[in-house]
């Protein structure tokens, strides 16, 4: 039978034989097949080819995956397998690379939707299978030395019609008649300089030792000897950082290149002794969530904006604004010509969800641009009317190429003031929007902004982030000055970041996009006509509104662009400024000396109407995303809490790191700002700017508040020093003498009374400290502080409803980050001597799926090999594995804290079986809510697995007592009234 005929009728391109490659690579091989009977190649590969190091096509080299892993090419010597192809065939692909230019590893890493369980649900056998699948992809790689685009423009630049239509990769590790000299695959490797710089490459390149410099490069046996591009040199960056050399003489990496593509570059290190990528580490940063850490190398970005690319761009531009203003009209031009093709339509039956009030001038295409937004926006009923002021172009006749309009005239240009107020009486909703005829909608504003609207009765209007045409704010909510001038908060910024990107009350909205309640508008008596012509009327609007007792609410998610000032334009604009802002100042001087000065510094003090909430600084190692765990799910937890209880927060991650969009919307309340720009080396930059702001300051882990120290000492002018908590997470002396006592490490030098002393040092610059359980609790009250509270975690039970006998195997669940860590240990101990005892006991054992964040510098290809063992990677929502897992298996050592994975497992309502460490942290007695064993005990703890995998009697019982034990611990309402009251005694303490 065929090794690879397992994967049936989908074949993976990497498995099938290309009949011209084989040739290729000996071409007398026509006759010698014949000659030996064979009438299939496949057969012939099978037989014959693969033994004797043919590889069966370009995606596959037999040779190098021999040279790769020594212990495939032992097994074909003791004749297990007959060649590297066969041993990928049939196990090493689930794990192993197959060629040079491909990382299987480094593929799962980049793109994690990817994981096991994904791939084999749309029907791949690997990354692989699935990388040469999406042949029109022109984004996916494997590996730093081939980009894409890159590749794609060096084949179009050769002009060669051989290489159209066909993958870049294949024409990456094919290249056809008609390319002249080597191709260019990436920015980080140059072989025309490599071959200049090493003749002797080229001889072996002539001698057919190796197939390209690039292949000499990444496969020769002395890696440190050569550079791969004038831009970087061994020698000079293993003097330059001599604490690499340790992790390169032990075989971490292949050579100093690949630890500063990996690391040095993301930590500012220089390629060489001259080249500085400092502005690119900042532009890195600064995009945040959307950076892409393949994409946006630092280097890569170094390397483009010094040379002339390859027939690609430099990566991004500052858009000039003209320029993108008129590329706006011309799309808008159109626009207008499908619109008028296909006929939009806005009749209403009945009562609209919303009325929408548009005045135009002509500009008959940006109009039509801005209703072909708005139905595409919102497919509920929509009531326009259109105010046409005067116009002259088609706008005249726009009823007849618009269904459902209606439309108000005016003989002269009565502008947006009177004209909206004209016809604010004819608005059947109970919701109106004002809306420019300049702007486009992004995906889902209406209905975001009316659902906000409805979500409280004192929301008097929703204002939108408005975006302008070169891609920079116009504002994010808007200030009002004590002097009456205002302010569209971060203007000119990139609309991703994180301070434009959170919902909270403003002073005003531009009534470009605002939405109100109808019958507030009809009260206020719509726009003051005293502001006619225009210019301050849609603030005085929203200051009379304030004044009302009603909300003005900047929500992020309603997003449009807008052409500024693309729909009217008043030739004596700067005068009509002067004299309405007279008028506007006059009116609200009361009101107005209640705000900042007008300057760009205040902005952060003006940026909201407070309206008594207090304002808390959370301060993390990362952004706690729900998905990393390791206490990151608990301190997600407080920032929901605080959100919950009416405080405005901030949280601060202390480490630079890329964030999932993802996880950031679905992970936090709206109204929390998420200081995706920010880290540890520009605190003392943002604390200044935001001196005053904060009430209360929140530390997450004891290790973040003794790094903050220093600063803080200094610049604590600028914090709230009366109200600073911390909140320790775990105390980890404990776990580093049960680590010391398990790993037979030497012993710590000093008692556990003087190392805890020693590790609360900093807490003294607290008013209280918070611990995550009693135990925890009395070890900080033993050191000497004073006031302490304890804040566990917040589950609801939500137990999965598949039955004991459909459900199969055991589940782990933790990130992997390095071999010293409590989960590394753990799995190791579980998987090699606790599992053996397991085969001893039952004959066909259940299988174990690892689930969590796995670090690509583990070597854990052992583990993934085993017929036992099945690795799926991060998962998202992990509410799928818990219903269909039987047992939670929770082998912890060592630890400190309180263990979150056994109360979510047990929320889930999958029991567990754990070790009697993880039973005395969370409460729990063994078999009661949970089965646990000794820690040094693999037999006993096989044996509960056992039982409690089997036993559905027993199964029941614990899962029902489990649930019972997180509904007493982990209530989320008293979890939110403890933060309540340590938030409330902080201030209670703040006044002693």
């Amino acid at each position: 039978m065929s090794y690879y005929a397992a994967f049936g009728d989908r074949l993976p391109l990497w498995a099938e034989i290309d009949e011209a490659w084989y040739f290729e690579q000996k071409p007398d091989l026509r006759g010698e097949i014949l000659a030996q009977g064979f009438t299939d190649l496949s057969h012939y590969h099978e037989a014959v080819g693969a033994a004797a190091g043919l590889s069966p096509n370009p995606y596959f080299d037999e040779g190098w995956y021999r040279a790769k892993y020594p212990e495939v090419r032992e097994a074909i010597k003791e004749g297990v397998f007959s060649s590297g192809f066969e041993h990928y065939c049939q196990e090493g692909f689930r794990i192993r690379s197959p060629h040079w230019l491909f990382s299987e590893e480094q593929y799962r890493w980049s793109y994690t939707g990817y994981d096991d369980a994904w791939l084999e649900a749309h029907g791949y056998p690997n990354g692989y299978a699935h990388f040469l699948s999406n042949t029109v992809s022109l984004t996916l790689t494997g590996s730093p030395f081939f980009d894409p685009f890159v590749t794609r423009a060096w084949f179009q630049s050769q002009s060669s019609p051989d290489q159209a239509g066909r993958h870049p990769y294949l024409n990456a590790l094919n290249p056809s008649i008609g390319t002249v000299g080597e191709p260019r695959l990436s920015w980080f490797f140059d072989p025309d300089w490599y071959l200049a710089k090493y003749p002797e490459v080229a001889q072996a390149i002539a001698e057919k030792l190796f197939q390209s410099a690039l292949h000499h490069y990444l496969t020769n046996d002395t890696p440190e000897r050569f550079d791969p591009l004038p831009q970087f040199s061994e020698s000079a960056y293993r003097e330059a950082y001599p604490d690499v050399v340790p992790a390169l003489r032990g075989g971490i990496f292949r050579n100093a290149y690949e630890h500063f593509l990996r690391h040095g570059a993301y930590e500012g290190r220089r390629p060489d002794t001259e080249t500085d990528l400092g502005p690119w580490i900042v532009r890195f940063r600064q995009l945040g969530p959307m950076a892409d850490r393949e994409a946006d190398h630092p280097f890569r970005q170094w390397m483009r904006a010094q040379f002339a690319p390859v027939g690609e761009t430099h990566g991004a531009v500052e858009l000039d604004e003209r320029e993108t203003r008129m590329l706006f009209l011309e799309e808008a031009e159109q626009c207008a010509d499908i619109a008028l093709r296909g006929r939009l339509d806005f009749t209403c039956h009945g009562e609209p969800d919303i009325s929408v009030i548009l005045v135009m001038r002509n500009q008959f295409a940006l109009t039509m641009q801005a209703l072909a937004s708005l139905r595409a926006n919102y497919d509920g009923p929509i009531e326009v009317i259109i105010v046409d002021s005067g116009s002259s172009d088609l706008s005249g006749q726009i009823e007849n190429h618009v269904d459902g309009l209606h439309v108000m005239r005016f003989p002269y240009n009565i502008g947006f003031l009177l004209g909206a107020n004209e016809a604010l009486p004819r608005v059947r909703s109970a919701f109106c929007l004002y809306l420019n005829n300049d702007i486009k909608l992004f995906p889902n504003a209406v209905a975001n902004a009316l659902h906000r609207l409805q979500s409280s009765e004192d929301i008097g209007a929703v204002g939108a982030k408005i975006i302008r045409s070169h891609m920079r704010l116009q504002e994010a909510g808007s200030i009002i000055w004590r002097d009456g001038a205002s302010y569209g908060y971060r203007r000119q910024d990139d609309p991703n970041i994180g301070e434009a990107n959170f919902v909270r009350d403003v002073d005003y909205c531009s009534a470009a996009f605002l939405m109100v309640r109808t019958e507030d508008a009809r009260q206020l008596g719509g726009f003051d006509p005293k502001f006619a012509p225009a210019y301050f009327e849609d603030t005085d609007f929203c200051l009379r509104m304030l004044k009302s007792g009603k909300r003005i609410v900047y929500d992020p998610s309603v997003a449009v662009e807008h052409m500024e000032s693309g729909s009217f334009g008043l030739t004596d604009s700067h005068d009509w400024i002067q004299i309405n802002h007279r008028v506007f100042f006059n009116r609200h001087r009361q009101l107005l000396l209640a705000k900042p000065p007008p300057h760009v510094r205040n902005a952060v003090l003006g940026r909201e109407q407070k309206r008594g909430r207090e304002t808390v600084l959370v301060i993390e190692d990362r952004l706690p995303v729900r998905r990393l765990g390791s206490g990151y799910v608990r301190s997600n937890e407080v920032v929901r809490a605080m959100s919950a209880l009416g405080y405005q927060v901030s949280v601060f991650p202390m480490m630079d790191k890329a964030n999932d969009p993802a996880d950031l919307v679905h992970d936090f309340p709206d109204d929390v700002e998420l200081l995706t720009d920010w880290h540890l080396d520009r605190f003392t930059s943002f604390i200044e700017e935001r001196a005053g702001y904060y009430d209360i300051l929140w530390i997450c882990r004891t290790h973040n508040l003794s790094r903050l120290l220093p600063i803080v000492t200094e610049h604590g002018r600028y914090l709230p020093m009366k109200r600073v908590i911390l909140d320790t997470e775990v105390i980890d002396t404990p776990r580093r003498f049960e680590k010391a006592r398990i790993l037979g490490a030497p012993k710590i030098k000093g008692s556990m009374a003087e190392l805890i002393g020693d590790e609360l040092a900093s807490s003294h610059f607290c008013q209280q400290i918070v611990a995550v359980s009693a135990d925890e609790a009395k070890m900080v009250r033993d050191a000497g502080y004073e006031h302490v509270s304890i804040l566990g975690h917040a589950l609801e039970p939500d137990p999965t409803q598949r039955p004991f006998q459909e459900r199969h195997h055991f589940l782990f669940v933790g990130a992997l980050y390095a071999e010293d860590t409590p989960n590394f240990d753990s799995l190791k101990w579980l998987i090699e001597e606790v599992f053996p005892h397991l085969h001893a006991m039952i004959d066909d054992p259940p299988l174990l799926t690892i689930a969590g964040y796995m670090d690509p510098d583990l070597d854990i290809k052992a583990w993934r090999e085993l017929p036992y063992v099945r690795c799926v990677g991060p998962v998202r929502d992990l509410k799928a594995l818990y219903d269909s897992h039987r047992v939670f298996v929770a082998p912890t050592r060592y630890a400190g804290g309180l263990p979150y994975k056994v109360h979510e497992a047990a929320s889930f309502g999958i029991p567990i079986v754990a070790t009697d460490l993880l039973a005395r942290q969370v409460g729990w007695k063994n078999d009661v809510a949970l089965l646990s064993a000794m820690a040094g005990d693999p037999r006993a703890f096989a044996r509960q697995m056992v039982s409690l995998y089997y036993d559905a009697e027993i199964w029941h019982r614990v899962r029902l007592e489990a649930l019972a034990a997180v509904t007493n611990d982990c209530d989320p309402n008293d979890f939110k009234a403890r933060v309540e009251e340590i938030l409330t005694r902080s201030l209670a303490i703040s006044q002693i």
